[in-house]
């Protein structure tokens, strides 16, 4: 359950104000279809999460407990400092042609927008933390999902709203200290 309720936790707020959350408002500003927006954020957020928490379960199985806890708390630590720059769009990723219907560009944008994205290593990073794999990609997937889908309905209404900088603050600050807690070797949160 921890994995779980920490993945959704960390992705929702790192997702916040990132590269795919602003390609999820762009998508649905072009296309105002948000059913088939939202199942293609969730079909390429599955793929995209599953294959990075098969990393992270290698890499943990690949690199032993010492050495992986290092590994572990340095990544969260350099998420913590990634979360407060900020993403832009990448405007391939935007989809200027519209060759795979809305679902189907929405799949292929958002992933190759996760390819390396701070949401993508998050997962990797916890896929590797915690042994449950299921839940780390549940969860990391449900965090997206959080983050996405108001953005698809509310996206210029909630930008104007949220303070971004507080939102990725937040979030470094977890990130933080889910890389202490690796560190000191603290074995569960809750």
């Amino acid at each position: 359950m921890e994995a779980l309720l920490v993945s959704i936790g960390v992705v929702a707020l790192g997702e916040m104000g990132d590269k795919t959350q602003l390609l999820a408002i762009l998508l649905a500003a072009k296309f105002r279809r948000p059913v088939p927006i939202i199942l293609g954020i969730l079909v390429a957020t599955l793929v995209n999460h599953a294959f990075a928490g098969f990393v992270g379960d290698w890499v943990a199985k690949a690199l032993g407990p010492d050495v992986l806890r290092w590994v572990i708390g340095a990544s969260f630590m350099a998420m913590a400092g990634w979360m407060l720059i900020p993403d832009k769009v990448d405007s391939e990723a935007a989809g200027g042609k519209q060759r795979f219907g809305v679902f189907g560009t929405t799949v292929v944008a958002f992933f190759l927008a996760e390819m390396g994205d701070k949401t993508q290593i998050a997962t990797v990073a916890l896929a590797a933390r915690y042994t449950d794999l299921i839940s780390v990609v549940a969860g990391t997937t449900i965090g997206m999902m959080l983050a996405n889908v108001p953005a698809v309905f509310l996206g210029d209404t909630i930008a104007k709203r949220v303070s971004m900088p507080l939102v990725h603050g937040i979030a470094a600050v977890i990130f933080a200290a889910l890389g202490l807690l690796t560190l000191f070797n603290v074995g569960h949160l809750f």
